[in-house]
């Protein structure tokens, strides 16, 4: 197999101080949001945090933490299909964990972030990357049905959503499997006038990218993998619940949750802030009669212990990353230099 030498492409590499800007616009979204909800509940739930046995809180975070595990491994796995190289074990999870920062984007876009952080520390081009984010979610969303199914066995209405889930998600392969519409799609974008001219080409990588991991073949293990650790998200809801002396089942609160979680990712709102939050303290309520207290207590604890935990696990995954690599994100003078080993597809670092 001949090989070829192609060196990184510095164009492709968004400016650091806007990257910075948008990194303390996330923590001060964080202080705000932890000041509103403390400014909504506290003074409601007092009682309810002070019976609060907090080691389920502990036991929440932990669970994310397996659910953060998991989805590395899937991640592990697309980087594999695409057969990028050169990454070790350690600088791959803290690139995917690096992703959390922007967590709190509309469907997660956000986390697109790690591409960019891959190219920066191992040259590996953003457009190569960039389309796992897509079928990182598309994996997430059939996993979430299927918890929704799941949860719904012998409730009723539950399988509404799963149905809803389930379409949408046919409708995605349908687009995605087929090779002449993307590719008109693409055609289309391309003839657009400002910056989508000359968008061709690495639209048509991004797709061949993305076209390889949706393949039936490929989506089997990481479906599996989303099962277990968005499972592992719903159980942190329900030990919340009996923490706060509810004796919620677990097949409810795995279906409050998944479907609280899915509401927020259909909706175009950064981090599905509000609609995740409402939707899933009304299921508590109406559905699970959980007290109007009890319900705000679980719902606000519960986003700390997923949401705002992986902002903050991706923040300690970038610093520990920047020390690593003192050049990510504009930290010092050194740019990559890393070469790509490019043959039969393949991009090593």
């Amino acid at each position: 197999m001949i090989e070829k030498k192609v060196p990184a492409l510095p164009r492709s590499r968004p400016s650091p101080v806007a990257m910075r800007r948008l990194l303390g616009a996330m923590l001060s979204a964080v202080a705000v949001y932890g000041g509103f909800a403390v400014w909504q509940g506290l003074g409601k739930m007092g009682d309810e945090l002070g019976r609060f046995a907090w080691g389920a809180f502990a036991a929440a975070c932990g669970l994310a933490m397996g659910n953060y595990f998991l989805r590395w491994l899937k991640w592990e796995f697309y980087l594999a299909r695409l057969e990028v190289r050169g990454v070790g074990r350690v600088d791959s999870l803290l690139t995917f964990l690096s992703g959390f920062v922007l967590t709190v984007t509309p469907g997660k876009v956000g986390e697109v972030f790690k591409s960019l952080v891959l190219f920066e520390t191992h040259g590996v081009p953003v457009e190569r990357t960039a389309p796992i984010v897509v079928a990182e979610r598309l994996t997430d969303v059939i996993g979430v049905v299927v918890l929704i199914a799941l949860g719904s066995t012998g409730f009723r209405g539950g399988l509404v959503w799963a149905g809803l889930g389930t379409a949408a998600v046919c409708l995605v392969l349908a687009v995605v499997g087929s090779r002449r519409a993307a590719h008109r799609i693409i055609g289309f974008v391309e003839r657009l006038p400002g910056p989508f001219r000359g968008s061709g080409p690495k639209l048509h990588a991004a797709y061949e990218s993305l076209a390889t991991m949706v393949k039936p073949t490929n989506l089997v293990v990481p479906t599996l993998i989303s099962i277990a650790a968005w499972s592992l998200e719903c159980a942190s809801l329900w030990v919340i619940l009996r923490g706060l002396g509810q004796e919620t089942s677990f097949g409810l609160a795995m279906f409050f949750y998944a479907t609280s979680t899915l509401a927020g990712a259909l909706v175009p709102v950064p981090g599905g802030l509000g609609v995740t939050e409402a939707s899933l303290r009304e299921q508590l309520r109406e559905l699970g009669h959980v007290g109007p207290t009890a319900s705000t207590a679980a719902m606000i604890l519960v986003r700390f212990a997923t949401l705002w935990f992986a902002v903050l696990v991706g923040f300690c995954a970038l610093s520990i990353l920047k020390r690593r690599h003192p050049g990510l994100l504009g930290g010092a003078s050194k740019k990559p230099t890393t070469e790509l080993s490019v043959g039969g597809g393949a991009y090593g670092g």
